[in-house]
């Protein structure tokens, strides 16, 4: 099974996208396997993270906001904006797919797991995320 997840984020942050990968699979085939999930897209990054406390979330941001500034004159990829050279940094530093196990139709995740879209760009816009499953 091959699908396109496309969303929609309103700036910087992390974005829960469990509920709406897990929508795509009720009746897939197969029900065992490994769900990939790739974003299209190099200012944007996909991770498995604690879904219960939010603090955790901040703290990532904040983390990550300190190791890679925001300020022009640290990058020569300036002309779209001070996030822009940035967020490809903290893209490329993260990652662009993530691999979950498929166990009965459902995502194999923790308990306190899941799926983030990390968006490193200030601005709102379109994203979207190849949903492949193999078995």
């Amino acid at each position: 099974m091959n699908a396109i997840l496309n969303l929609t984020v309103e700036g910087q942050g992390l974005y829960d996208i469990t509920h709406k990968v897990q929508a795509l699979l009720p009746g897939s085939r197969p029900r065992e396997g490994l769900v990939t999930l790739y974003i299209r897209h190099t200012s944007a990054s996909l991770l498995i993270q604690e879904n219960a406390d939010p603090q955790v979330l901040a703290d990532l941001q904040h983390w990550m906001h300190r190791a890679v500034p925001e300020d022009e004159s640290l990058y020569t990829h300036t002309q779209e904006g001070p996030d822009d050279m940035p967020a490809h940094i903290k893209s490329a530093l993260t990652a662009t797919s993530v691999s979950i196990p498929l166990l009965e139709g459902e995502l194999a995740l923790g308990t306190w797991q899941g799926i983030f879209l990390w968006e490193h760009r200030h601005r709102p816009g379109p994203r979207q995320i190849i949903v492949n499953v193999l078995g």
